[in-house]
């Protein structure tokens, strides 16, 4: 490799990268602010269609983001390319480092507006399992057993080479059979509900529950091979027994790989209820399995914490009175097919009947800490219990020596309650369910958690904000367009597994095997605009904010174990602030409970990943995107496209603003992942928009009158205006549907802002739908808001910058910055008002990039003053990272560290890690 490709190195193993194990980094050079110049000027309006050094890498050495995994059942990750290095038709040959070809399938993510790419997809089957792989340009080797998708009027085929499934286009099964050969293992893979019309007190009341099962309505094959096939099943769940009630609209995803025997499902509803009268007490997915083995060679696994496994068949012949034989006993543990029964102990032999079948099981996780598994011989009877155990690994296997069955639920005892069910293992055909809300727990209670108090005016409800910092109205904290994303993953096997790699399996189905690219390359591709680079400890100063940097992820991390945030809903996300009396987070504080993203937590822990390569960190935040793309956004409705506001529930709060459904934090995962069901919410989000014609965000507080027309929207530039400038580029990028349109949003909007009398610092004017600009405003005024900044505005616009050739708006910008963080008289004079002065520390990123692209050493140095003197953690240092107390009489011991808030560590998180990748080589000596 030439160029910036000299700098991409092989990862480090994972537990010797930051965010995992180890925090001993990867050293990076200071290239100072001349070289980050000339980095981030290589804009794709001037780049060439030859490659050339400001086109970066021509390859990348890609890695396992856990390490080289023991089962992988195939992986799909994207990478980004520098404008002008690639053209649309590109093709990429993959070569591990054995130096076997290993086949792969290449499709475009995004393009460069000069139309070369900007992010390809890749995807590679289960026999890639090598330590780490070099992708370049060139022909790809072709698979053994390619993937292969043939449609037909009813069904559609997907073979693999090794197992053949059919999907059905209607009706309640998905899947109506999984073949492996000509002997069908699985059929009837459908969806199930269980649904009660009220959630009365368990000690005195009484329900009846409805039931509901899959009705498909639309099915799409997205991706037909050689290496990777998708297929995505649309439909709702339709009360069983007729033409009954239909509702929780779903969309299901189908992943098959060359050479697979598994297939993984990703499962999305939509909540389509205000949570009053409908409560979900069940909520699975469920496979008929063929058994044809003897009763003693049926067997059933399920793999707890680690590796640790229940080990039983439905007819055991262990531990009986009398042996049967130690070579009988060996064999049904490990799973093999028992010898003919006329070999064992006979007195064994002419007893078997009357050793009973254990025909079911059941594991069950209700709570983070957990689970219990019980068994029994059939229906009618009494339940035996089995064990029990703290964090299931969520996957569990029914089959024997003629092939089997394995099935299990991604963040299994994360997104509690959940369960694994196996039904009728004593007959020919059992049935398994994975419970993504297990009929074992209360039903789930969305219903809003208190009666209004009293506030039925917006003055009352202002007056309440005060106090609970909760902004409460009647009939806004309605859970009616929430959704959520489960990850199954599912296994055809030949016969029962060995112990190991049962183990194995479980492992992925705890976290999906994904490579990955190094910092280097991501940064010098311009990945999201550049604003970071790989680990650099070359420096004291620069060591200790990586310290912090790291201290912080790890308390973070700690609290959400020792807090135990968990749960359905839950899970992903991180409390807003802490409770000093109580030593707690404020949980039930109304706008201090749940963050729902306030202020970017979602930006901070993904350029954490993209700085430490970490594994630690792209799980948590890939986890935190799940439930920000899903349960803190509508997907139905009039709001549909608008997030809520943080709260004690995260559909709570009145505020509805796009500032949480926000595209910025999408993209990263998006880019990384290629996962197509947040590809579908990032173009439902191109042109959201429209919700401010149904919700007017500032009506609480607006003194003028003022009704939403469609030509004169209030739109501001700040916390409106950058997840819409996201949502819209990423379109634009995708050469999505409406990308035209999109593309002169961006181009509009940008040359309307810089336009205006006082240009971004005019904070709002009024945006017209038709013409796609915004009015120009008659007289200057100075925006002092302090959240504009703080939702993805310091992030989406360098990134703006790569792709638009615009003077006048960067021009503007980089003034803003500057004078960010300038003295109150300086802008005054400058702009005939004064900027806010909260978060001035993590503004600094701003100043630092104009520092970058106007050569100015003396602003770099002032952008690493502001950062050092205007935040409370530098005071004394306080002891950070490493003098957190430990409270031992709160409920549970836990680690608090009392300076610590979500708002403070997130934003100093993306303002640390971009001003070490901008302006690195001036950081202060002490």
């Amino acid at each position: 490799m030439t160029g910036p490709a000299a700098t991409s190195a092989t990862l480090p193993p994972a537990e010797d990268r930051p965010g995992g194990v180890s925090r001993r980094g990867i050293l990076a050079t200071t290239a100072g602010v001349a070289a980050a110049a000339a980095f981030l000027d290589s804009s794709p309006a001037h780049a060439q269609s030859d490659t050339t050094d400001d086109a970066g890498p021509d390859s990348v050495d890609l890695a396992w983001l856990e390490g080289r995994p023991a089962e992988s059942p195939g992986s799909t990750w994207g990478v980004p390319w520098g404008p002008g290095r690639f053209p649309e038709d590109q093709q990429f040959q993959l070569v591990a480092d054995d130096g076997a070809t290993v086949p792969v399938q290449t499709w475009p993510l995004a393009f460069w507006p000069d139309g070369s790419l900007k992010w390809t997809g890749h995807a590679i089957g289960p026999a890639a399992t090598q330590e780490s792989f070099t992708l370049s340009a060139g022909a790809p080797a072709a698979p053994a057993f390619p993937v292969t998708v043939s449609d037909a009027k009813n069904h559609i085929d997907v073979k693999t080479g090794v197992i053949t499934a059919r999907i059905n286009k209607r009706g309640t099964d998905l899947i109506k059979h999984v073949k492996r050969g000509d002997r069908t293992i699985v059929k009837g893979g459908h969806l199930v509900n269980i649904t009660q019309a009220e959630a009365p007190d368990p000690e005195t009341g009484s329900v009846t529950r409805d039931r509901f099962t899959s009705d498909i309505e639309e099915v799409t094959v997205e991706q037909d091979g050689p290496v990777r096939a998708v297929v995505k099943v649309q439909g709702h769940h339709r009360k069983t027994g007729g033409r009954g009630k239909s509702w929780l609209p779903f969309t299901v995803r189908l992943y098959f790989y060359a050479g697979g025997e598994s297939f993984r499902m990703v499962h999305n509803f939509v909540y389509d209820s205000d949570g009053d009268d409908a409560f979900i007490a069940g909520l699975g997915v469920r496979f008929k399995v063929a058994l044809t083995d003897k009763m003693y060679d049926r067997h059933i696994r399920f793999v707890g914490e680690g590796h640790g496994q229940l080990t039983e068949a439905v007819k055991g012949i262990t531990g009986l009175r009398r042996d049967p034989g130690k070579a009988v006993r060996d064999a049904q543990i490990a799973g093999k097919a028992l010898p003919d029964p006329s070999t064992w102990d006979q007195r064994v032999t002419s007893r078997l009947h009357w050793i009973p079948d254990w025909g079911d099981y059941s594991l069950t996780q209700l709570t983070s800490e957990g689970f219990a598994i019980k068994k029994r011989t059939k229906g009618g009877h009494a339940w035996v219990p089995v064990d029990q155990g703290r964090r299931a690994s969520g996957f569990a296997y029914l089959g024997g020596p003629s092939g089997g069955f394995g099935f299990g639920m991604k963040d299994f005892w994360q997104r509690h309650p959940t369960g694994l069910d196996i039904r009728n293992a004593h007959t020919d055909e059992a049935t398994v369910t994975v419970w993504m809300w297990s009929p074992e727990a209360q039903p789930m209670d969305n219903r809003f958690y208190h009666d209004g108090l009293g506030q039925d005016t917006y003055a009352k409800q202002l007056d309440a904000l005060e106090v609970t910092y909760e902004d409460y109205e009647p009939g806004f904290g309605t859970p009616y367009g929430a959704a959520r994303t489960t990850e199954l993953q599912f296994w055809v096997t030949e016969a029962t597994p060995d112990r190991d790699r049962l183990g194995h399996m479980a492992d992925a189905v705890r976290a999906q095997p994904q490579v990955i690219a190094p910092s280097e390359h991501m940064a010098a591709a311009k990945a999201f605009g550049g604003l970071f680079g790989p680990v650099d400890r070359s420096h004291p100063f620069k060591e200790y904010v990586e310290d912090v940097l790291d201290g912080n992820f790890a308390y973070y991390k700690t609290a959400q174990d020792q807090r135990h945030w968990y749960g359905f809903w839950d899970y992903g996300d991180v409390m807003h602030s802490q409770d000093e009396d109580r030593k707690a987070w404020r949980y039930d504080v109304g706008g201090y409970a749940w963050d729902n993203s306030e202020l970017s937590p979602d930006i901070w822990l993904w350029l954490y990943y993209l700085h430490t390569n970490g594994a630690d960190a792209f799980r948590f935040a890939e986890a935190m995107t799940r439930k920000t793309s899903e349960v803190n956004t509508y997907h139905l409705g009039e709001w549909a496209g608008l997030g809520t506001r943080h709260g004690v529930q995260h559909w709570g709060d009145s505020s509805k603003q796009v500032r949480v459904s926000n595209a910025n934090y999408l993209r990263y995962f998006y880019y990384l992942t290629a996962d197509e069901r947040t590809g579908d919410q990032l173009r439902a989000l191109s042109d959201s928009e429209k919700t401010a014609l149904v919700l007017d965000t500032g009506r609480k507080i607006r003194q003028d009158e003022y009704v939403p027309d469609p030509t004169a929207l209030e739109i501001g530039f700040g916390t409106s205006w950058a997840p819409l400038a996201a949502a819209w580029l990423t379109e634009w990028e995708r050469r999505g549907p409406d990308w035209e349109a999109c593309k002169d949003k961006i181009l509009g909007t940008m040359e309307t802002i810089a336009a205006q009398p006082n240009g971004i610092a005019q904070g709002s004017a009024l945006y017209n739908m038709e013409t796609r600009r915004y009015a120009i405003a008659e007289n200057p005024v100075t925006e002092r808001s302090n959240l504009s900044n703080g939702f993805g505005r310091l992030e989406i616009i360098p990134e703006l910058l790569v792709n638009v050739d615009m003077p006048a708006f960067e021009a503007d910008w980089l003034k803003y910055g500057r004078f960010y963080i300038a003295t109150r008289a300086e802008q005054e004079a400058e702009y005939g008002g004064r900027f806010g002065d909260l978060f001035l520390w993590a503004y600094s990123r701003a100043a630092a990039y104009a520092a970058v692209k106007t050569g100015d050493d003396a602003l770099a140095a002032k952008a690493w003053q502001v950062f050092q003197t205007q935040y409370p953690w530098w005071e004394g240092n306080q002891g950070w990272p490493h003098e957190t107390q430990k409270v031992a009489d709160t409920l549970n011991p836990t680690d608090w560290w009392p300076r610590m808030s979500t708002n403070d560590a997130a934003q100093w998180g993306a303002a640390a890690i971009q001003n070490l990748a901008l302006i690195g080589d001036h950081v202060p000596d002490e």
